[in-house]
């Protein structure tokens, strides 16, 4: 019996040793993953450097917008200086006109009628006249003879004397005539574009009253926009000269400020409801393709190109409310620095405070940046249009050399590889 117990035991002993044996590999595998992970940490890539340059000094003409309209130097209606039918016009809606061309005209018969009544008033006037001359030159001979009394030269002096004020207030009257005559032709008073026809022939006209058309001069045209208080009063403390100054102007749809004019007009007061003051450019338009009404965004220069510290759009950083650039200084330690910023031109924003010329700002890699820890720079630049240029990227070369030069790349990259496979 003891043999057999003895095997019984020994067979048990043999399955507890079996049931133990795999908790070992499965107690060491957190310690090899452990040791695995700590050993990737350290063999890890690189950290990529970032890209520093020094800002740009370049000489910006800070321009401010403003939306406004164009508005016609001189602006008419035209309305007849005579009474009566009209009969005819004698141009075409929208066309240009040039001054004293004829416009309209108007029934001249009555008025021509009245003209010829005074000239026939005028003849009577003339022949009182010289019956009046005759008597008192004979009267005169008389007095001289004691023929005539001195009480009758007197008389027939004061009839002459008459006579030549009927002549001229007849005469007078003919003016007056011809000037009603000639209002019945209607020219054009300024030269400029004409609108559409408002009477047609056959109705009737009010001196005076009647619109019968508008004109609206093309060349120079005006352009009005309401400036700010706020505006205004920075100008004054920088001392900027606003009359006289530059503008430039573009259209709806337009790409560039391609019209350009000069501040003519400034109000004497602000607008009390809205603080604005009104103030007005002139432009040139010889071509005539500016008219009143349309809308156009200015740009006003109140003062010269002045030098400007300029960084590219992109190196500007966004804190709340604040913006801010990442410099870094000599010992290699990246700072954020609170920035006052201006206007941006064509991609480089203007730096009005806050950053020195000779200090070196991040412009690529951004998102690599630690605030107030040391990281691995390379000295870059960027162009005029703010484009970051790279300093490593060769120049232009040969096609056979651009060929050649990516299929080397691969292989020197393949032989660490290979080396840590093996």
């Amino acid at each position: 019996m003891r043999p057999f117990r003895h095997v019984v035991r020994q067979k048990r002993k043999d399955t507890f040793m079996l049931k133990r044996r795999p908790l070992a590999p499965m107690l060491l595998l957190p310690l090899l993953l452990a040791a695995c992970s700590g050993s990737g940490e350290q063999q890890g890539p690189p950290s990529l450097p970032v890209t520093v340059s020094a800002p740009m000094v370049k000489d910006i003409t800070e321009w401010d917008n403003f939306v406004g309209r164009f508005e016609a130097v001189n602006s008419v209606e035209v309305r007849p200086r005579a009474s009566g039918y009209l009969t005819q016009a004698h141009f075409a809606e929208g066309q240009y006109v040039t001054k004293g061309q004829l416009l309209f005209t108007i029934d001249a018969r009555p008025t021509q009628a009245v003209l010829d009544q005074a000239r026939a008033q005028v003849a009577r006037a003339e022949a009182a006249l010289v019956n009046a001359r005759t008597e008192l030159a004979r009267s005169e001979n008389l007095a001289k003879s004691d023929a005539a009394s001195q009480e009758e030269v007197e008389q027939r002096r004061a009839a002459y004397r008459a006579a030549q004020a009927d002549l001229a207030a007849t005469q007078a009257s003919v003016r007056a005539a011809q000037l009603n005559v000639g209002f019945t032709r209607v020219t054009a008073p300024i030269s400029g574009r004409v609108s559409q026809r408002l009477v047609d022939a056959g109705n009737a006209v009010a001196a005076d009253q009647t619109v019968l058309t508008t004109i609206v001069s093309t060349n120079p045209i005006h352009f009005s926009f309401q400036g700010s208080e706020a505006s205004l009063l920075n100008y004054e403390r920088r001392g900027d000269k606003l009359m006289g100054a530059p503008v430039r102007i573009r259209l709806q749809g337009d790409d560039d400020y391609r019209h350009t004019g000069k501040i003519d007009f400034i109000d004497n007061a602000l607008t009390s409801g809205s603080g604005t003051i009104t103030v007005r450019a002139v432009v040139q338009n010889p071509g005539g393709k500016l008219m009143p009404g349309l809308f156009g965004q200015l740009q006003l220069a109140a003062a010269p190109a002045a030098p400007q510290i300029v960084v590219p759009e992109t190196a500007i950083v966004t804190d709340a409310a604040r913006r801010l650039v990442y410099v870094v200084g000599k010992d290699g330690v990246v700072q954020p620095r609170p920035v006052e910023l201006g206007i941006l031109v064509d991609g480089l924003r203007v730096i009005r405070s806050g950053l020195d010329a000779k200090e070196q700002v991040v412009i690529n890699g951004l998102q690599r940046v630690r605030p107030g820890q040391k990281t691995e720079v390379q000295q870059g630049k960027f162009d005029d249009q703010g484009r970051v240029i790279d300093p490593k990227k060769p120049a232009a070369a040969p096609a056979n050399a651009g060929a050649s030069a990516p299929a080397a790349k691969p292989a020197a990259e393949a032989a660490p590889a290979k080396g840590a496979a093996q």
